[in-house]
């Protein structure tokens, strides 16, 4: 018995280990503790041939060795962007000599409307107007339609659909708190009838919903299409902005907004 506890936990202790070394964020920061031996192997080689470099040099000079070994390393876009400002917002921050509350209230404040994004990769990237009245024009043929906005953020496409469609239901799920939080109080002050859910969409069963739209990032969207195809019924829709589906051409593909991101839609 004790033996068979052991190897559980050993199995379990196992794979959460894996699932944090999988963690980009994790990634990132192996990177940088990387860039900091060969930035001071180019900064000794420069001060050899006669070069000297100020700080500010050096802290942009470890930036952009993150980012581009970030990039190798094929992390999403917006990482190689934290990978190259790192360094320097560390440098700018020291010189400006704020009281340390300052750092806790913005660790606080980033983490509230970040939440787990080094674990998905999803940042929080809003849609527009346009985008959602191009998902109204796709489900305006749909009587009493059910629709669910995975990664709601601060719900704009929720709410405004179940202002225009009093017959639908309407749903977002948000994981990070302070989006969630946000759109359950502009609900609340609009009398609005849509819903908001705090929480993973992994959680939830597609097949509840006759159209799933997601605005994720390209790290999401193989997962992504593995449960909408395993969970999604024959008349389902799903769209997704900006990011496609590698493993199927999308059905349909739609301008919402001139030279932006386009909408795609996959038919079931």
């Amino acid at each position: 018995m004790a033996l068979s506890l052991t190897l559980a936990f050993s199995s379990l202790y196992l794979s959460m280990l894996q699932q944090i070394l999988r963690a980009p964020a994790l990634k990132a920061l192996l990177i940088q503790v990387l860039a900091f031996p060969l930035m001071l192997l180019l900064v000794y080689g420069m001060a050899r041939a006669g070069a000297t470099m100020s700080l500010p040099v050096v802290a942009l000079l470890q930036g952009v060795l993150a980012a581009l070994m970030t990039w190798r390393a094929g992390l999403a876009r917006w990482w190689c962007v934290i990978g190259l400002l790192f360094a320097p917002a560390l440098l700018g921050a020291s010189l400006l000599a704020l009281p340390p509350l300052f750092f806790l209230l913005v660790f606080v404040f980033l983490l509230s409307l970040y939440w787990s994004t080094f674990r998905t990769q999803v940042p929080f990237y809003p849609s527009g107007p346009a985008v959602w009245q191009a998902v109204a024009e796709l489900i305006a043929e749909r009587p009493g339609v059910r629709c669910v906005d995975i990664g709601s953020g601060l719900g704009g496409l929720v709410l405004e659909l179940a202002r225009r469609r009093p017959d639908g239901q309407f749903c977002g799920i948000e994981l990070a708190p302070l989006p969630w939080l946000l759109s359950r109080l502009r609900a609340l002050a609009g009398g609005s009838r849509a819903r908001f859910l705090r929480g993973d969409y992994d959680a939830l069963d597609f097949g509840h919903y006759d159209v799933v739209f997601a605005y994720l990032s390209p790290a999401a969207m193989a997962a992504l299409w593995i449960k909408a195809e395993r969970e999604m019924l024959p008349g389902g829709m799903l769209l997704s902005y900006e990011f496609k589906i590698a493993a199927r051409e999308p059905d349909k593909t739609i301008a919402a907004t001139e030279g932006g991101p386009l909408l795609y839609l996959w038919c079931f």
